[in-house]
């Protein structure tokens, strides 16, 4: 397998792209999308490939309503399925926005912009930061938030949703799981995300996700 300078492996960053394409909502140009994502799997071993695949033809099987549809089920209506990391961190208290500056800062430090039209926490787009800008730092990003990325991979293949497969390209590219992961793991899955302490407003986003304005227009 070919490296990156830094460690990163080539192929790393070609799961990233595609699954960055595939978790974002199936609006506009999403047929376009979905034939990026196979021109990235030609140039993936095809065991790598597999499950990526898999998802691209179901989604391409659906007609565009039916994946938008799915989506929003999915990724918006469930708490225990949601794409942004920081809630799995976090839940819904005011240290959510001291986690999501850690994922500006980097954005900024590689000299690209804070996303505009959704979070800066959401899979998707750490995703498509570690494969095309800073693989080092978006990789670090998925590193820190691998055991909310792997809870979210079990939550989506109880449900058998077909987005599990891709959740799990992403968790191959991760570093091992470590005793502390797999306890935190436990931990989480027994008592959920933290609650805010009485008295105190619940963190909420101040950008709302961009798929949201579609779904409902």
């Amino acid at each position: 397998m070919r490296l990156l300078r830094r460690g990163i492996a080539v192929d790393d960053r070609l799961v990233w792209q595609a699954a960055s394409l595939l978790l974002d909502y199936p609006g506009d140009g999403f047929a376009d999308r979905l034939d990026a994502v196979e021109a990235l799997l030609r140039r993936l071993p095809s065991a790598t490939a597999a499950p990526l695949a898999r998802c691209a033809a179901g989604l391409r099987a659906d007609a565009g309503q039916v994946a938008a549809s799915r989506y929003v089920d999915t990724f918006d209506l469930r708490k225990r399925t949601t794409l942004y990391l920081t809630y799995w961190t976090s839940g819904d208290t005011r240290n959510r926005g001291r986690e999501m500056l850690r994922f500006v800062e980097a954005y900024r430090a590689a000299a690209v912009a804070v996303p505009a039209g959704e979070s800066p926490d959401h899979l998707a787009v750490v995703l498509e930061f570690a494969a095309t800008v800073d693989a080092r730092a978006g990789g670090a990003l998925l590193a820190e938030h691998g055991v909310a990325i792997r809870m979210l991979s079990a939550a989506l293949t109880e449900t058998g949703s077909p987005y599990a497969d891709v959740l799990a390209a992403v968790c191959a590219t991760l570093p091992a799981a470590t005793g502390h992961d797999e306890e935190r793991a436990r931990r989480l899955a027994r008592e959920g995300p933290p609650a805010e302490a009485v008295g105190l407003e619940p963190f909420t986003l101040t950008v709302p996700p961009r798929r949201r304005t579609e779904v409902s227009s």
